[in-house]
């Protein structure tokens, strides 16, 4: 069933690739990245503001921190950033991981923390038309500092989710020779996916998109964007397209639920040349409602030290 909901831009921002949205329940505020923009942006929903801060590098996600400030997914590694003021240059000079690539100009992409707060992200070569499968997904291993690899061969790394019990992990594949969404078995004590099969593929002729960034609702079912086909999609724990809604821009990007209910679904968009909505972030009424995000758990001798 494919239809319209109420649907509202937010701000006037226009991102290259607005990716990782994020809900802040203390803060009644809505985090997320651009891409190709090297920003991190937050809207206020009380007063209806935007503003950005400047990154040093392509933020391909990131993840609250339960300390307060966020963890960025970078091209480098990931970094700590301390919890900036609007008229400040947030600072991410604190390295929590570096990581090795298998080849030159990759990056991070989708990421975020299962339900135990351990954040999960993986990376990609950033030249797509090369449809090179040198991305990986990692687990972060903060006390470490280090990057557990979890599956590799990926090319576009995307719709990275969790069941509202975490026992089931999702990921897609993104790339326009994939198009596929994968679901696993997910070890909530030690943080391993496995089990790997096929929850949905959405291959060319179907008219769905590409399976972009996702995000998971109280009923345990799975959202997400179909970039290039202007949809987000919402399936059921068995892998039954429930329902899709149309977007005004081609290509949505990533959702999260939000709102003083969570049910309010965010979804950012990809700039594209000739669409003046395309880039902007949206809220429509999902009619169901979202969970909220878990926060990074970082060991306490971090915190501790005053590293946040």
């Amino acid at each position: 069933m494919t239809g319209t909901s109420s649907i509202e831009r937010i701000g006037d921002m226009r991102c290259g690739v607005g990716e990782s949205p994020i809900w802040h329940v203390g803060e009644a505020a809505l985090y997320w990245t651009d891409i190709v923009g090297r920003a991190l942006w937050r809207w206020d929903a009380g007063s209806g503001r935007a503003h950005s801060w400047a990154l040093p590098e392509m933020a391909g996600s990131f993840a609250l921190l339960a300390q307060g400030g966020v963890a960025l997914a970078m091209e480098s590694g990931i970094y700590l950033a301390r919890h900036p003021a609007p008229d400040e240059a947030i600072d991410v000079s604190e390295r929590l991981a570096t990581v090795s690539h298998a080849r030159e100009g990759m990056r991070f992409n989708d990421g975020r923390c299962d339900r135990q707060g351990r954040f999960l992200a993986g990376t990609m070569v950033c030249d797509m038309s090369l449809a090179s499968a040198s991305g990986r997904l990692y687990r972060l291993e903060a006390g470490r500092r280090t990057l557990q690899t979890l599956c590799d061969e990926l090319i576009v790394p995307n719709g990275l989710a969790f069941s509202p019990d975490g026992r089931t992990m999702y990921l897609s594949d993104s790339h326009p020779s994939r198009r596929v969404i994968w679901s696993f078995d997910y070890d909530i004590d030690d943080g391993v996916p496995y089990g790997r099969r096929v929850f949905v593929e959405m291959d060319a002729a179907s008219g769905l998109g590409r399976p972009d960034g996702a995000a998971v609702d109280a009923d345990g079912c799975y959202w997400i964007c179909g970039n290039d086909a202007g949809l987000v999609h919402r399936y059921t724990p068995a892998g039954k397209l429930d329902r899709s809604i149309r977007v005004p821009v081609a290509k949505p990007a990533m959702c999260a639920f939000g709102g003083d209910r969570l049910d309010t679904l965010f979804v950012t968009s990809i700039r594209i040349d000739g669409d003046a909505l395309s880039g902007a972030t949206f809220a429509l009424d999902a009619g169901v409602k979202g969970l909220i995000e878990p926060a990074l758990k970082l060991p306490a001798s971090m915190a501790e030290a005053g590293q946040m």
